[in-house]
């Protein structure tokens, strides 16, 4: 059914946010990428960042305060609307620098708001000089096991009259930290995986109030983590060293304002003997509580090596939420299978039953087989199997410390005979980066509803201090074509700013000489330069600028995206990209080719295109105008040559076969003229239809194909595929029981059963590329490139379609944002919310008139006629 807005709208509610005599002050203070009052912060000049009140409409004037060591910089009354990333000329600030700061504005009435609370922040160690530490490690020769755990400790005396004491610590490898007794934080993999030969994050503790007058122990862990142990394939154990250490410096004040500084040196000792005996990412943990902490000796030393030692810039790993167990069966003797009813990453919280010297082996699964047992062929090479070994009969609680899983089933196997397995026995701890949720979508469709939460528990799964591909197998890697593909859709979920800045560096750290960026980040693998993936380098920062604002991240990586355009141009002649090595189409359904049946020279040139104009954008933003002028240039020129080569001048594909994937990118990446769009869209159609209405596209068409659709005026199409139930579609995998999104269309089907077990993630967020659209068409809540992070919002629903309701909300750097609508009695009803110092535009589906909305809240009718 067509529907025809005759624009019969009627405004039934505005509230615009009302002038007040005297705002009440700004809250949600934060600095750079939205950090909240940090602890061992990074960055010593920071932006500055504010909300508005309830009731003010737009900012006129704001008044900075910034005071450090006493100093003040008080930046006086600025004209200027700018409430979100603004400069300052405090600083720059020092290792370990606090700083306060306070804000207020005036409104466009002139008035002027009370001054915010005090926001603060502490600098962490920004320099390598400021470490006296060395790297230590146990000096014994490591035991004969697969990644086996250290332990390392220190004991050392205090006065009493502790003022002040922090933590700063790092390792090469992972950590985990008791003082006294006490674990030090809730982070876990809290130094995460970097490019450790050329940059390793520290963290930055307050333990204070662990401290005591007298005896003190500080007690370490190391696993070897991602630094020295097993990485995908054969030949990639110890990418970056052997064995891991740690780095760690506590500085005490005392009341007297003496100072006392432990670091990790000589004096600490070190053991290869304790109770985890093995810990691997991929493989499981192993621990036997029979074995004591022993065995002591004195620690080998190292000095400080080349790479940099820089404050983490996002938050690390945590314990987000518990799943409870949903259901238990046995489907061999004495294999308790417990059902968390969600596909997760995390571990297991065991409280169970055990006999003295018997050990309990813990297995993980995404899915069952037929006969409920668990299936584990698609992990590969991965064990993903955790033992426990009793020290004595009774109930013990346990979780693991340096691994993590991927799944949905927890198997155990090993316990007393004759117990009667309890719900209560596995619990699911969830891990991932600490991110802040600030969107969500609802519909009236449950299975659009459930796609929306697929899409999530993908993100979250394999949002571990990395982008990762998946989280289960023997991968788990940062592929930077998956990231690319998924990133604007991860921003309405989450506060993904630090985030995808932070990784942004391994992309810097590691692009290779020739200006290739590799297949994942860290570069694990040493390879890459496939189209569509190293073009993460120009993508992920424009598309982070568009929901953001920040300009820097366009400047920290434009060099990097002229050494990208560089390589493009190397691998061209006359425009064309000739030979690439290319993952292409990856899994496009019903190809004989993994990768796909668009050509790896169509593709790549393709994506040089844009990767010029994107990094032309970049340099006009960021005031590099000749720059811009330059790589304008350079994108026309590919532009006309692909579609001299690649088109007849009619919208119709030539050298090349036919696939959607070609139309979608030419479409979409402006590679052809205007007036050939309608033609090409027409021939998406019509392969549309060749497939029995399905697409037919992998992990490069797929983000493309409904958004190009919809613009291109085939709303209806659009739809249809969106929730299309048969295979190959975002709802198959739902009506086979998916909660996550999976890597193939059809990784399972209750038909025929299991995919191909060597690629075959059930976790695997790319297909969650469809998220954007679904926020900013369907409800109608999308960013203005021209008035970046959500200073100016685009209201453009697709009301039309067989959808009763959907509404969108965000967490803007403004303030909460909104747009949803219902449909009843041929009437739809639209509610929209603006957030203060801000505008939207609204545009209904179906009508060229547009208008201008305010901060507030807005309620319009639409009549809706049935017509053509």
């Amino acid at each position: 059914m067509n529907i025809v807005y005759r624009l019969s709208v009627t405004l039934v509610l505005s509230v615009c946010l009302n002038l007040v005599a005297h705002a009440e002050s700004p809250h949600s203070l934060t600095v750079s990428e939205g950090f909240e009052n940090p602890l061992g912060f990074y960055d010593p000049a920071p932006t500055f960042s504010w909300k508005l009140p309830a009731g003010v409409e737009k900012q006129t004037a704001y008044q900075l305060e910034v005071n450090s060591d006493g100093n003040t910089w008080d930046s006086g009354w600025v004209e200027s609307d700018q409430s979100t990333l603004v400069p300052s000329e405090a600083g720059p600030f020092e290792s370990r620098d606090k700083v306060e700061w306070r804000v207020r504005f005036r409104d466009a009435a002139g008035n002027e708001s009370e001054w915010s609370d005090r926001a603060t922040f502490e600098m962490g160690l920004l320099s390598k000089s400021d470490w006296q530490a060395k790297w230590i490690r146990p000096a014994q020769d490591k035991p004969d096991v697969n990644e086996p755990v250290a332990y390392l400790q220190r004991t050392f005396d205090l006065p009493a009259g502790v003022k002040q004491a922090r933590l700063y610590v790092t390792a090469r490898g992972l950590f985990d930290l008791d003082l006294n007794g006490q674990q030090v934080s809730n982070d876990h993999f809290a130094n995460g995986w970097t490019s450790y030969n050329k940059r390793i994050d520290t963290l930055t503790y307050d333990v204070t109030d662990q401290l005591k007058a007298g005896e003190n122990t500080i007690q370490a862990s190391l696993g070897y983590g991602w630094y020295a142990g097993h990485l995908m394939g054969s030949g990639h154990n110890g990418r970056y060293g052997k064995l891991s250490e740690l780095l760690l410096q506590l500085e005490v004040t005392l009341e007297d304002g003496t100072t006392t500084t432990i670091t990790s040196d000589d004096q600490w000792q070190g053991t290869w003997q304790g109770p985890i005996i093995s810990s691997s990412i991929y493989d499981g943990e192993n621990y036997d509580a029979r074995i004591e902490i022993s065995g002591w000796q004195q620690v080998a030393t190292a000095e400080l090596g080349d790479e940099q030692l820089d404050a983490k810039p996002f938050t690390p790993v945590r314990q987000t939420q518990l799943l409870s167990t949903e259901a238990i069966t046995e489907p061999e003797p004495g294999r308790f299978v417990f059902d968390l009813g969600q596909n997760m990453v995390g571990w297991e919280r065991l409280e169970i039953p055990v006999e003295e010297g018997k050990t309990v082996t813990i297995r993980f699964a995404e899915m069952l087989n037929q006969d409920g047992t668990m299936y584990t062929e698609n992990y590969r090479g991965a064990k993903s199997t955790d033992t426990y070994t009793a020290a004595e009969t009774g109930t013990i609680e346990w979780e693991p410390q340096f691994t993590f899983h991927g799944f949905r089933y927890v198997e155990l196997s090993g316990l007393p005979e004759g117990v009667k397995p309890a719900e209560s026995w596995v619990t699911g701890v969830v891990l991932h980066s600490d991110l802040e949720p600030i969107g969500t979508f609802v519909s009236s469709h449950d299975k659009l509803n459930q796609l929306q939460s697929n899409i999530t528990w993908g993100q979250r799964g394999n949002f571990l201090d990395i982008p990762t591909d998946c989280p289960q197998r023997d991968e788990r890697m940062g592929w930077t074509g998956d990231a690319q593909v998924f990133c604007p859709t991860s921003m309405f979920n989450y506060d993904c700013h630090a985030f995808w800045k932070s990784w942004m560096r391994s992309l810097r750290d590691d692009q290779m000489a020739d200006g290739r960026i590799p297949h994942v980040l860290p570069d694990a693998l040493r390879d890459g330069g496939s189209p569509g993936w190293m073009d993460a380098a120009t993508i992920i920062p424009w598309e982070v600028y568009v929901r953001t604002g920040d300009k820097e991240i366009l400047t920290e990586n434009i060099d990097m995206m002229e050494k990208l355009i560089g390589y493009y141009r190397s691998k061209s002649k006359d425009g064309l990209v000739q030979e690439i090595t290319a993952f292409g189409d990856w899994l496009q359904p019903y190809s004989p080719r993994t990768q796909g049946d668009t050509p790896a020279p169509l593709l790549g040139t393709a994506y040089y295109g844009h990767s010029a104009r994107l990094l032309a954008k970049s340099a006009r933003v960021v005031g590099r105008d000749d720059l811009a002028d330059k790589y304008d240039a350079e994108a026309d020129k590919v532009a006309q040559a692909f579609a001299a080569h690649y088109f007849d001048g009619n919208g119709k594909l030539q050298n090349a076969p036919e696939t959607q994937t070609a139309y979608l990118l030419a479409i979409a990446f402006d590679l052809i003229p205007d007036e050939q769009k309608p033609e090409a869209a027409a021939n998406v159609v019509r392969l549309i239809e060749e497939a029995d209405g399905h697409l037919r596209t992998g992990f490069l068409g797929t983000p493309y194909i409904v958004s190009v659709l919809d613009e291109q005026g085939y709303h209806d199409l659009a739809y249809s595929l969106l929730l299309k139930e048969t295979y190959p579609s975002w709802f198959y995998s739902i009506n086979q029981g998916a909660t996550t999104m999976w890597e193939r269309w059809n990784s399972y089907s209750h038909t025929d059963g299991f995919g191909n077990a060597g690629m075959n993630s059930f976790n695997h967020y790319a297909y969650g590329a469809i998220g954007q659209w679904m926020y900013e068409r369907i409800a109608g809540l999308a960013p203005d490139p021209k008035q970046p992070g959500y200073k100016h919002l685009i209201i453009r629903p697709l009301i039309d379609g067989p959808l009763d309701s959907a509404k969108a909300e965000l967490e803007t750097p403004y303030g909460i944002a909104s747009s949803g609508w219902t449909k009843s009695d041929g009437t739809a009803t639209l509610t929209v919310v603006i957030p203060p110092n801000t505008t939207a535009t609204l545009t209904l589906p179906g009508s060229d008139d547009s208008q201008e909305l305010q901060p507030g809240k807005h309620e319009f009718e639409v009549k809706l006629e049935e017509g053509a």
